[in-house]
């Protein structure tokens, strides 16, 4: 896996034909300016050589498997830069998601055992887990906002001060307030659709229905659908698009 890629101050360029099948496969990749494209080859090239892929349950990490995480981790730090991502290395890859035992002490002191299946998952200071069905399959979802290689970065970028809650690290206080003063009642909006779609049959929000769980999930469930189908999460969103874009892109 990467033999052409070695360890080095400067990134190596990526082979021409393996960047264009990534692109092909990624349609919302290849769709952007070609200066953000160039920068996008730049900066996954740069990824290679600093994160370690690990394949989980005898699956091979091949070219097309890293290069299409890669290529898809560093959209949402195109123009923020890698730094966003200094705090690991590690990226495990599974063939199809994973059940998860968890462990929940309720106020009464009870311990409940419980399941979880997980499409991906970022642990804190820690590697960064995905299944490589969804990530190979993100040309498709796209349609519905839905990233799972998004998403985990999204968490990446949301905890950097220490906190899964929808507010990545802000410059000042009143920038935080700002912040959270658009994205709150989006996700008090959004979370409402939902409790009315399960509970009373009504129409069922185009947006993932796990964003809903709480403020930390809705900021990456919103940034999967704000950088695979811009259009769609317009129409949906209007006030996080600028928000959006302010840190981003114009930060």
């Amino acid at each position: 896996m990467l033999g052409w890629l070695r360890r080095r101050s400067a990134p190596p360029d990526l082979p021409d034909a393996l960047w264009q099948r990534t692109l092909r496969a990624y349609p919302f990749l290849a769709a952007r300016e070609a200066t953000e494209i160039a920068r996008l080859r730049a900066l996954a090239a740069q990824f290679l050589r600093d994160k370690e892929f690990h394949g989980a349950d005898g699956l091979a990490i091949t070219d097309e498997i890293a290069l299409a995480i890669a290529a898809q981790a560093v959209l949402p730090v195109l123009h923020l830069g890698l730094r966003w991502y200094d705090d690991f290395v590690g990226i495990v890859v599974h063939r199809d998601e994973v059940v998860a035992r968890r462990t929940l002490t309720d106020e009464a002191g009870v311990v409940h055992a419980y399941d979880e299946v997980l499409a991906g998952e970022s642990m804190e200071g820690g590697p960064v887990m995905l299944n490589w069905r969804d990530v190979s399959e993100a040309g498709a979802s796209a349609e519905v906002g839905y990233n799972v290689v998004i998403h985990e970065f999204a968490h990446k970028i949301d905890t950097r001060d220490g906190a899964a809650d929808g507010c990545p690290p802000m410059p000042t206080r009143e920038a935080r307030a700002q912040w959270l003063a658009v994205i709150e009642p989006e996700y008090a909006r959004f979370r409402e659709q939902v409790i009315v779609a399960e509970r009373f049959g009504g129409a069922q929000p185009w947006l993932d229905d796990y964003g809903a769980t709480d403020m930390g999930e809705f900021f990456a469930v919103a940034c999967e659908a704000y950088f695979v189908n811009r259009a769609r999460f317009a129409q949906e969103f209007p006030a996080l698009v600028p928000l959006f874009d302010g840190f981003f892109i114009k930060r």
